[in-house]
């Protein structure tokens, strides 16, 4: 067992303010921007009844992933920007011995960057991948994903723990990072990723907690500039006759020259 990370900050209050976009069953999940604009979620499902979410993001946003514990008792929420750990900063496989954050029963909170101490972070914004957080480890198996892993908290009195900190986030290359294939790295030019930004205030403390050996639910959340959304057929952007969408509404606002001139 191990020390596990707590937000002591104020909770975010949803109550009376504006509806944003979330998903999940165990809690609830959502992605503002700074500037209270909730990132739109849709969801595709597959014909294996496979679920995948997709969000839209605007270059630069700096941009908060809110999460509601819908449940009655406190669960252990390992999350994860790109496939890193956004406490440790290490690569990531939602596994219940990695770093969490803890959430009560029926909380809300919100997290805001990666963890470079108990009381600050460096805040996440929407950036091309070549300037991603996850890209300077070598590491993009995993760019463009947010992801929430559910461990509910185990129904039997707390044992002793180690309450010895985790090591600051390095930046040196992760040795494992193996090479992307030439097709890939077109690909993930045109893709979304997350950078390290700028330095705030975030105070936290260490908990006990005793996570369940497997995570009541995982969410993922694929962002994606609005081009990369239309080339998947995730959103409807017009684009000529016999082209799903709103003339009206997915215009541009410019005069485009008439056909057969350029």
């Amino acid at each position: 067992m191990k020390t596990l990370f707590a937000i002591a900050a104020a909770l975010l209050v949803l109550a009376g303010g504006p509806v944003w976009a979330s998903v999940g069953d165990s809690v609830d999940v959502g992605i503002v921007t700074d500037d209270g604009r909730t990132l739109p979620l849709y969801v595709k499902t597959s014909r294996h009844g496979l679920k995948k979410v997709y969000a839209e993001a605007l270059r630069g946003d700096h941009y908060r992933i809110v999460v509601h514990n819908r449940l009655s008792r406190r669960v252990g929420l390992v999350v994860t920007v790109d496939g890193r750990n956004i406490i440790s900063g290490q690569k990531s496989w939602l596994r219940n011995t990695e770093r969490m954050y803890i959430l009560e029963p029926h909380a809300t909170n919100e997290y805001s960057g990666w963890r470079t101490g108990s009381d600050r972070v460096n805040r996440f914004y929407f950036t091309d991948v070549p300037d991603s957080y996850a890209a300077a480890f070598g590491d993009t198996s995993a760019m463009g994903v947010i992801a929430v892993a559910v461990y509910p908290e185990v129904r039997r009195q707390e044992q002793e723990m180690d309450f010895s900190l985790s090591a600051p986030l390095g930046r040196a290359k992760d040795r494992a990072a193996g090479q992307v294939a030439p097709s890939a790295k077109m690909e993930e030019s045109r893709s979304a990723g997350t950078g390290y930004g700028r330095e705030e205030y975030s105070p936290s403390r260490q908990v006990r907690f005793d996570p369940e050996a497997r995570a009541v639910e995982t969410i993922l959340v694929k962002y994606e500039w609005r081009e990369t959304l239309c080339r998947k057929h995730v959103i409807s952007c017009g684009g000529g006759y016999g082209q799903p969408g709103n003339r009206l509404w997915d215009g541009y606002g410019f005069a485009p020259p008439p056909p057969g001139r350029r």
